[in-house]
């Protein structure tokens, strides 16, 4: 008999060993083996990202040329922006997003006419990695990005749109705005599940917007509906306090100014045209820095929320339009839409898609000519590093935004607070008929 702290005999240690590593083999079968594509190579992208901390200005920018989009250098070579280099982290959706990929991936299927997507039910559309060789990948793609996971559910409380003179490098104005949002269909986490019951205008998603401050736009809302047919004529409206109406938006208003920034309605969420609309091309895997990064270890701006204990993240470079945070290289897809409306402002939107989340992260678009036009921006902040209420959704979440027009020098750069899968968000309130309820 061997006594409390007596060392083991010789056999028993072994025997002890042998125990231990069986165990260790049977778990080995036994667990789960997480390796997909909503998982994240960590060490290929230590391989090829600069060291963490590395700042990129003027003076080393072309040592990193192979990571950086090639007129985002251009314009760090010109000492408007500096890049610092963030520690890599997995942005893994949640894990109900990636059991209905799972189960109902290997069944969604493209129509045969553009705009027709057949036995979706949720999850990521179109999983596993795109060919150049498929002549409809870069219409998978865009698919994929429409149904990301983004929550079923979300409020912005407070929300702040800058519009900058890039010349004078001077605000102009700000506008306030508040916001929401419901999935209809294709749900994951809250109920109901799969789809809400009363939905008479059959769309997946909606978004409600408004503005709050200054007088000029205060009371000014706007209603978007994603219909869950992309053949359908698009769904929007919107409520004009100084006429007291509430008037439907034409499809091509969708392409102009909104409430005079550099944003078009369109460029939400990236792109929120109908699919249909533009001809998408995969131009295949790319390794870039993006602004993807921990909430909990940016530079706060001078703005604190009013009712939640946040920090918003604050912008720098050229005229303050370029997100203060740190970025990480990112596995991406790069993707281009060009507009089949020969009216169209645009001639070509040019993306990266993160492969993990498919969220269109950093897009160019050029104009008619085919000239740079614009850069489009969003920051994204893990949600684990976010709010409390955050931690845990699989929500990328997304902290700030910009649209910076190089051609008429001028940017908008959007200060965000969102919080994930609120219960509460209410289906009356994506109603039309609701829009001028409460109007001041």
């Amino acid at each position: 008999m061997v006594s409390i702290g007596s060392p083991l005999p010789r056999f028993e240690f072994h025997t002890v060993i042998s125990i231990l590593s069986l165990i260790l083999v049977l778990a080995c079968i036994v667990a789960p083996v997480r390796g997909d594509e909503f998982d994240i190579d960590l060490d290929q992208i230590v391989a090829v990202a600069p060291p963490v901390g590395t700042v990129i200005g003027v003076d080393n920018v072309k040592e990193y040329l192979g990571v950086i989009d090639v007129d985002l250098a251009a314009l760090i070579a010109q000492g408007w922006l500096t890049i610092t280099v963030g520690e890599p982290l997995s942005f893994r959706p949640h894990d109900a997003y990636v059991a209905a990929t799972e189960q109902y991936g290997s069944g969604t299927q493209l129509g045969s006419n553009p705009g027709e997507l057949l036995n979706y039910i949720a999850g990521r559309p179109f999983p596993g990695i795109p060919s150049l060789d498929d002549p409809r990948a870069g219409e998978k793609l865009a698919w994929n990005m429409r149904y990301i996971y983004s929550g079923d559910s979300s409020e912005v409380p407070e929300m702040y749109w800058h519009y900058i003179d890039m010349n004078s490098q001077k605000v102009e104005r700000v506008l306030e705005f508040v916001g929401s949002q419901m999935r209809f269909k294709h749900r994951h986490v809250l109920e109901p599940i799969p789809e809400v019951k009363r939905n008479s205008h059959n769309v997946y998603n909606s978004v409600v917007l408004e503005a709050l401050d200054p007088g000029d736009v205060a009371g000014t809302k706007l209603l978007i509906f994603y219909n869950s047919d992309d053949t359908q004529d698009e769904q929007g409206w919107m409520y004009v306090p100084l006429l007291r109406r509430v008037r439907r938006i034409a499809t091509t208003a969708r392409t102009d100014s909104f409430l005079g920034s550099d944003l078009m309605i369109e460029d939400f969420f990236g792109y929120s045209g109908r699919i249909m609309d533009m001809d998408w091309t995969y131009k295949g895997m790319q390794y870039v820095l993006l602004p993807m990064y921990s909430h909990a270890d940016t530079q706060a701006s001078g703005r604190k929320a009013r009712k939640h204990d946040f920090h918003f993240a604050g912008f720098h470079g050229h005229s303050g339009c370029f997100p203060n945070v740190t970025w990480q290289v990112r596995k991406t897809y790069v993707i281009e839409g060009s507009p089949k409306r020969s009216s169209h402002p645009i001639g070509r939107r040019y993306g990266y898609i993160d492969a993990q989340t498919m969220v269109p992260v950093f897009g160019k678009i050029y104009d008619q000519a085919d000239v740079l036009w614009k850069f489009l921006l969003g920051g994204l902040a893990h949600p684990d590093t976010h709010l409390q209420s955050n931690h845990s959704t699989g929500v990328p979440m997304l902290d700030t935004s910009m649209a910076i027009d190089v051609q008429n020098m001028h940017c908008t750069a959007i200060q965000f607070l969102t919080v994930a899968n609120v219960g509460k968000v209410r289906r009356k309130a994506f109603e039309p008929s609701e829009l001028n309820v409460g109007a001041r």
